[in-house]
C-alpha cells in the first residue's frame, strides 16, 4: 500500500481546485513585502478571523512574522498582471513588486490595493508551522469590498475570470409577515 501521494501528484491534483487569487502584503523594518496566494479562507465571523498559508522559505513569510500584520487583497480579473508580478513570474522581488497598482496604507500600516475586490487588514493572532508552510491566523481589523468586479481565479496552472460575477448584485428584499 502506498503511504502518501508524491509532491508532484499532490500539486497536479490541487491545480484542479479553482481558488480565488489574493495578494498578501505586509510592511515592516525591511520595507513592503507581498506574494500571490490562493490558500486563504475565513476562519471565524465572531471574532472576524481568516487564515493564509505562506511558504516558510519566502521573504514575505519572514516579514509577516516580524511585523505581526498583513493585508489580504482579493484580486479581480483586471489584476492578472499584478498576480503574476507578486507570484514571481516577472522576476521582480521585494519593494519592486509594489511599483504597479494603486497602493494605500491600511489601518495596521500594511499595504492595501486600493481597487481590490475586497481587502482584509489583519493583525497576527497565531502562526502555525505545518510542512513547508506557515498558517498565519489574522484578526481582521478592517474589511472593505467593491460593489462590482469579476474575481480572478486560479485553476489548471493559470489565471481565469468569472465574468458572470462582474455585474452588481441586487440586495435581497426582506419580507414581512
Amino acid at each position: 500500500m502506498k503511504k502518501a501521494a508524491t509532491a508532484d501528484e499532490f500539486k497536479r491534483a490541487m491545480r484542479r481546485f479553482a481558488a480565488g487569487v489574493t495578494l498578501v502584503t505586509t510592511a515592516g523594518r525591511g520595507g513592503r513585502a507581498g506574494l500571490t496566494a490562493t490558500a486563504m479562507c475565513s476562519l471565524s465571523a465572531d471574532p472576524p478571523r481568516l487564515l493564509v498559508c505562506v511558504n516558510r522559505d519566502s521573504a514575505p513569510n519572514r516579514a509577516i512574522a516580524a511585523s505581526k500584520r498583513f493585508c489580504v487583497n482579493i484580486l479581480g480579473q483586471k489584476h492578472r498582471a499584478l498576480a503574476l508580478r507578486f507570484a514571481g513570474a516577472t522576476g521582480v522581488q521585494g519593494e519592486e513588486r509594489f511599483a504597479h497598482g494603486r497602493w494605500g496604507k491600511a489601518v495596521t500600516g500594511a499595504p492595501v490595493l486600493e481597487d481590490a475586490l475586497a481587502s482584509f487588514d489583519c493583525t497576527l493572532a497565531d502562526a502555525i508551522e505545518s510542512g513547508t508552510h506557515t498558517i498565519f491566523v489574522g484578526n481582521v481589523r478592517a474589511a472593505t469590498s467593491a460593489a462590482r468586479g469579476a474575481p480572478l481565479v486560479y485553476e489548471g496552472g493559470g489565471f481565469h475570470a468569472l465574468a458572470a460575477l462582474a455585474a452588481p448584485r441586487k440586495a435581497k428584499a426582506k419580507t414581512r409577515k
